[in-house]
């Protein structure tokens, strides 16, 4: 099942390899919004708010989880690459030690400065009780979410994205079940829906752990690879912690962005909700177009093939261009009409605001084509921690946006905060991946 991206076409390796990683990443929104919907439905566009006011903060918390696991992953992708099998598992054993570290550490601490973190987002008291319970569940659910991207991480570095989109389906498929369930059934509200998705998450992870024992024995860790090297631990950490960062630091600016908007009244946050929950299922095809050039070049440099590693990209980013204008056309246009899948038609004010805001990102989608796929080939080319300056940059716009713009013009600036994010970070990330592939060309003659 494992797959080596250093040889035929980079087009097509990509695009085969990418498909898995879109589809499984369209379930895992496809049961963010299944859990929006029947929320904002069955609870009301109040508890939809309650839901979405907190989505900065698990971005925060979660794109860190997410990070470290992916960043853990590039050194396996190097190693497989170069075909040092044993290299290869040395790195996964790390990586799974420090993974169970982080884990532990973030449960806790997240778990007791939860309250905090929602009066820090100035959330309305009408929907502090249900964001409290919501955000704890998950929350407590780090370990979960720790262990499948984690084992989904390796299984796509040695080629095999198609595994983790099986069972993330599957979960995918539990989740709706689960929301049922808890929020119809057992009317646990808010809390309910963030059980069937640490349910769901969880029997992912474990699923993944039970096929990898079963069928990858090229994965499987001898006595002699769970000895602990400090350089291949620095390695892992060098990687993976920069990576999450990054996702953290952009978080920081989502959540002066958020904290703005919840200033703007229950309205203004459930608008907001509904359109990040739409926003996020039309990023699907960017995170998997750059997961999926990001292993391509994590193989090839690690075979010492450049001009394979120059291909690559440049065919990534093309993909990821011309899907950005095209989903930025169809939000431009069906925006409102997105929204009506989560709020009902007679909350008019509420879709309003949500097709405002999906309207005005809709002319700079095209950015994240350039932007994911420049920042994670600078990752799989080793240098993480120059990527993360890409998510300074955002953070540094949209604290900008938020902080001065926001009281001036209201809504309207919440609405370009974004683009303005993401065209920022673009100026810093993309002439940094071409210093970064020329520093190693140079090197290697």
């Amino acid at each position: 099942m494992t797959k080596s991206m250093t040889e035929g076409n980079p087009l097509k390796l990509i695009v085969t390899f990418t498909l898995p990683l879109l589809m499984g990443n369209i379930f895992q929104q496809m049961y963010n919004l299944i859990d929006a919907a029947i929320v904002g439905r069955t609870l009301g566009s109040s508890a939809l708010g309650s839901v979405g006011l907190s989505s900065s903060v698990q971005f925060l918390v979660l794109g860190f989880c997410i990070g470290s696991c992916v960043g853990s992953s590039i050194p396996v992708a190097q190693k497989f690459g170069a075909k040092d099998l044993r290299g290869m598992r040395s790195m996964i054993y790390h990586g799974a030690v420090l993974t169970v570290i982080f884990s532990i550490v973030l449960t806790v601490s997240c778990a007791l400065l939860c309250s905090t973190i929602l009066h820090i987002l100035k959330a309305p008291d009408a929907l502090f009780s249900d964001a409290y319970s919501y955000l704890l569940v998950i929350f407590l659910g780090i370990p979960f979410t720790m262990l499948y991207n984690f084992l989904s991480g390796i299984l796509r570095a040695v080629g095999d994205s198609r595994t983790p989109f099986y069972f993330l389906a599957l979960s995918a498929v539990l989740n709706i079940a689960l929301d049922f369930f808890c929020i119809l059934v057992l009317g646990w509200g808010c809390a309910g829906a963030a059980i069937a998705t640490v349910v769901s998450q969880g029997i992912s992870g474990l699923l993944c752990l039970i096929l990898i024992i079963k069928k990858f024995e090229i994965l499987h860790l001898s006595k002699d690879d769970m000895e602990w090297n400090g350089k291949n631990a620095f390695a892992i950490l060098s990687m993976g912690v920069p990576m999450g960062l990054q996702y953290s630091i952009t978080a920081v600016g989502s959540m002066m962005m958020q904290s703005a908007n919840n200033g703007l009244g229950t309205i203004a946050v459930s608008g907001f909700a509904a359109g990040m929950k739409i926003k996020q299922f039309a990023m699907c095809p960017f995170d998997a177009i750059a997961s999926a050039v990001s292993t391509f070049v994590g193989q090839n440099y690690g075979a010492k093939k450049m001009d394979r590693v120059r291909k690559g990209i440049k065919q990534g980013m093309t993909l990821g261009v011309l899907y950005g204008i095209f989903i930025g056309v169809i939000l431009m246009i069906f925006g409102r009409n997105l929204s009506m899948l989560l709020v009902d038609a007679s909350s008019t004010e509420v879709l309003d605001a949500s097709g405002k805001y999906l309207w005005c990102l809709g002319h700079c989608y095209w950015a994240l084509g350039i932007l994911n796929v420049s920042r994670m080939s600078v990752q799989g080319l080793g240098f993480a921690g120059r990527a993360i300056f890409s998510g300074i940059t955002e953070m540094l716009a949209r604290g900008i946006v938020s902080v001065i713009f926001v009281p001036i013009w209201g809504f309207d600036a919440i609405c370009w905060t974004d683009q303005c994010a993401w065209v920022s970070a673009c100026f810093y990330i993309f002439p940094m991946l071409l210093y970064c592939i020329k520093k190693i060309e140079n090197n290697m003659h």
